[in-house]
């Protein structure tokens, strides 16, 4: 997978993982890990403070919250998620009968 494309998905597995539990890096390794990311700590810190930047996280010291703004756009991923979930599930079911 394309670098800029794994760090969509690992941006977004983040805020997946915070909407639970405050995060640390050494929490989010082993999580990306189990999904098959191969990231390590400098990757998911660059991650973690670009969602940071952008509001979706709040740091407190080597932890990091969801704020209000980071809920919202985790439901807008979710919907997005599902239509483009439908659309490429049926396009693999297209290309698997031919």
């Amino acid at each position: 997978m394309h670098a800029e494309v794994q760090n969509l998905f690992v941006r977004i597995h983040l805020l997946y993982f915070a909407q639970n539990q405050d995060l640390t890096i050494g929490d989010a390794l082993p999580l990306l890990e189990e999904r098959g990311y191969r990231v390590g700590e400098r990757e998911i810190k660059q991650e973690l403070e670009h969602l940071t930047q952008e509001n979706f996280l709040t740091a407190h010291g080597d932890q990091w919250s969801l704020t209000g703004t980071g809920i919202e756009e985790f439901k807008e991923i979710i919907a997005v998620f599902g239509r483009v979930s439908e659309e490429l599930l049926a396009t693999d079911k297209k290309t698997s009968t031919v």
